[in-house]
């Protein structure tokens, strides 16, 4: 599974980061999601899956 962030809809709200930590973070520049982790490790989906369902925004898209 991979996860992209869509930078135009992104707020840097961090939800992404508190359900995924290890798979998100925020950029030091705009403090928008960046993805850590491409694709996201087995062990981190149910944590990437959570992080796209709860962003606000929608900003995250999931591709299988």
């Amino acid at each position: 599974m991979r996860v992209v962030v869509d930078r135009d809809r992104c707020e840097g709200n961090a939800i992404c980061v508190k359900y995924a930590p290890d798979v998100f973070a925020l950029d030091d520049d705009d403090e928008y999601s960046v993805v850590l982790t491409d694709p996201v490790p087995p062990e981190l989906e149910e944590d990437a899956r959570r992080a796209v369902d709860e962003c606000p925004r929608a900003a995250i898209k999931r591709i299988d």
